[in-house]
């Protein structure tokens, strides 16, 4: 998710499948559907999902659900969603594009495309570079500083280009440029951002005129025309609720784009080479492993991610915005590729790796452990009021009202947190718990998330 869900959403607890390894087109469509089905039905963690396959012998999709859980149409192929964080890679392949058409350079400074007044931060004389910011490796944090959105449902609407501009200006890198990986949305919004005033217009315009037409990607915008807008899936938050669309005009290169599975499927045919198209030397550039991310077995590209594991090597990238998860992947060798795109905030990684690779289970669901909350003297939640960091940017402010404690994380709504324990709560929107932790004087000093198997440390800095 845009800067409020870490990248790696891969640690789960994974199960058997019926599936094994083979040809992505030719995979059983009854067996897809079913685990689509289960996913929704039984499990409960979509409102739809559609899958969409390519290799040498073709493309096919498949699909189940429905537009929203008010809405009863049918998703297709031709369904839009919003892609988030995907978008990183069409902002990576116009970098490569540019580079190939000698407009910019990798190693080019970001200084020497932003405005004069910008000071942009350096670290023991190095700039910061293009290249820096695709491959995630500039320095800056996952969210600025100055990022406090208006409206938690709609996060990046209002962040400007100036308050980007003031944070450059005012940000001292913390580590070495090109020293280590750090998934930045806001490095990767920046990138797009440059690109975008190197060639004179705005960023939407440079992936329609540059990657859309070329491929005919007809239904990938990110503002929608009516008849677009007709086929936007609603989103729907992890307890499949109705929330709002993200619209993203500063930091777009990071996540504002919308499209299908269908213009999906063009797009991962085309960085396979199975459609000849004028872009494949720039995606091919895009694709070479640049730099081990310090995750096991995971490298990046120019934004791409490299899985090598079983024996292969998978290319790929998530995305999420307030009410959709997506995937997209592929395996140049075998020539295969798959797209998954959800409309509700329960990732689907797991189905996008098994259909590429089987030895990439699918994941287990177990149902959630029943709790009770408890009363609580206010007085001792109170001392868990303030602010803390999950990641740089990304912060989980702790408040109270009413002597009821609520939590709320960057870019995302607030929420109850009701008590278990005197120091364990847990939320009822979704399978999470909070564990707030002292020091032997008594005193907060952390929290930890517990999500999805994973526990994440935050803290407290405020």
């Amino acid at each position: 998710m845009i800067g409020a869900r870490r990248l790696l959403s891969l640690a789960l607890i994974f199960s058997l499948s019926p599936y094994a390894a083979g040809s992505c087109a030719t995979h059983d469509e009854a067996a897809i559907r079913q685990i689509l089905q289960q996913r929704i039905d039984e499990k409960k963690k979509g409102v739809a999902i559609v899958v969409g396959l390519v290799d040498e012998s073709g493309s096919k999709v498949v699909s189940y659900g429905k537009m929203g859980v008010d809405d009863p149409r049918p998703v297709d192929g031709d369904t839009v969603f919003e892609i988030g964080s995907i978008t990183k890679v069409f902002t990576a392949i116009l970098l490569a594009d540019m580079v190939e058409h000698g407009e910019v350079g990798l190693n080019d400074p970001i200084s020497k495309y932003l405005p004069k007044s910008v000071k942009t931060p350096t670290r023991n004389g190095k700039e910061i570079t293009l290249l820096d910011l695709a491959t995630q490796s500039s320095g800056l944090p996952r969210m600025p500083a100055n990022f406090k959105p208006a409206d938690a449902s709609n996060p990046f609407a209002d962040y400007s280009v100036d308050q980007m501009y003031e944070f450059l200006s005012s940000y001292t890198l913390t580590r070495d440029i090109s020293e280590k990986y750090e998934y930045s949305n806001l490095g990767m919004g920046l990138l797009g951002h440059i690109l975008a005033l190197k060639a004179g217009t705005d960023y939407e315009t440079l992936v329609l005129t540059r990657i859309c037409q070329p491929l005919k990607m007809d239904s990938t915008r990110i503002k929608l025309s009516p008849e677009l807008r007709a086929r936007l899936a609603v989103g729907h938050n992890e307890a499949l609720k109705p929330v709002k669309n993200w619209d993203i005009p500063t930091l777009a290169g990071a996540g504002a784009l919308r499209s299908t599975t269908n213009d999906m499927l063009k797009f991962v045919a085309a960085n396979l080479g199975l459609v000849k198209t004028r872009l494949l030397p720039a995606m091919q550039m895009s694709h070479l492993d640049r730099k081990n991310t310090g995750n096991p077995d995971l490298d990046i590209g120019l934004a791409w991610h490299i899985f090598k594991r079983y024996g292969t090597e998978i290319t790929w990238h998530n995305g999420g915005t307030g009410g959709y998860r997506t995937f997209i992947g592929f395996d140049e060798r075998r020539r295969a590729g798959v797209v998954v795109l959800t409309n509700s905030g329960n990732s689907a990684d797991d189905i996008g790796f098994h259909l590429l690779e089987s030895k990439y289970e699918l994941a287990k669901f177990e149902p959630p452990k029943a709790r009770t909350a408890i009363n609580l003297d206010p007085k001792i939640s109170a001392a868990y009021v303030g602010e803390y960091e999950v990641a740089p940017g990304f912060i989980i402010s702790v408040t109270q009202q009413d002597g009821r404690l609520f939590g709320q994380a960057t870019g995302q709504p607030k929420v109850e947190l009701f008590p278990e324990t005197e120091t364990e709560f847990f939320l009822k929107a979704t399978d999470a718990q909070v564990t707030f932790v002292k020091d032997d004087k008594g005193v907060v000093t952390k929290l930890i998330l517990h999500q999805g198997g994973a526990n994440q440390d935050a803290k407290k800095v405020k």
